[in-house]
């Protein structure tokens, strides 16, 4: 005999039909979700952006601090001659210093002053300042010399220059041994200024003293120096 067709029944035609809502509300959440996940990035970029710009336009302001070749090597030259002008200063003292000084004088004869720069008048210098005793007056080229006082209350015809031969120091005159030494190196002269221990190479300059409207006048030595009978080296 023939088949009949089944007949479905209409409680599973039911349920398929209920299920198919949910079905979609199902497939509508993961589309909805699957959107979100791919809008999400486009969102953040703007953020990351927005960190970045700072960042750049702390790198831009930076670059605009840096000097160029120009502006250094003018800063170069400035800090080089704000050290050298010290350096110079100190090396020329120095040099000063340790180059042997020139002897007394040449040329006319100069009034010797005292150490208040007024002119030495011979008596009243010879009062204040009775043999043996020695004191210092400013004479040829400035340097300081002795004026010597005789006993018989006259002035020698000679004043002696100061001036150590060795390292240019101004030697006192030791009144207890009748002789200069130099404090700072130990070098010794005789009481009329000729050199008697080192290191000290040469005597003590010489120059001549004139009493000139009762005025003390020096003027160079330039004949022999008598007491080494040899031509002065001050010349």
């Amino acid at each position: 005999p023939p088949s009949r067709p089944r007949q479905r029944s209409p409680k599973r035609i039911r349920r398929r039909s209920s299920s198919s809502p949910m079905l979609r509300f199902c497939l509508a959440l993961l589309a909805a979700s699957a959107s979100a996940l791919r809008v999400a990035p486009a969102a953040r970029a703007p953020t990351v952006q927005a960190a970045r710009a700072p960042a750049v336009a702390m790198a831009a302001a930076a670059d605009d601090f840096v000097p160029d070749m120009q502006r250094r090597t003018i800063m170069n030259l400035v800090l080089l001659g704000g050290a050298g002008v010290p350096v110079l200063w100190l090396a020329g003292g120095y040099i000063y210093f340790l180059v042997p000084p020139g002897g007394g004088g040449g040329g006319a004869g100069v009034t010797a002053r005292d150490a208040l720069g007024a002119d030495v008048m011979a008596a009243k210098w010879i009062a204040a300042n009775p043999y043996p005793g020695r004191a210092l007056v400013e004479g040829l080229k400035g340097d300081a010399h002795y004026l010597i006082v005789k006993e018989d209350k006259t002035l020698y015809d000679f004043a002696i220059n100061a001036v150590c031969t060795h390292l240019g120091c101004v030697v006192p005159f030791n009144r207890a041994q009748l002789k200069y030494i130099c404090p700072c190196h130990g070098s010794q002269y005789d009481f009329n200024g000729k050199v008697i221990r080192g290191p000290a190479p040469l005597s003590l300059a010489l120059a001549h003293v004139n009493d000139v409207d009762g005025k003390v006048v020096l003027s160079p030595w330039t004949e022999t120096d008598f007491r080494t009978d040899l031509a002065p080296w001050w010349k």
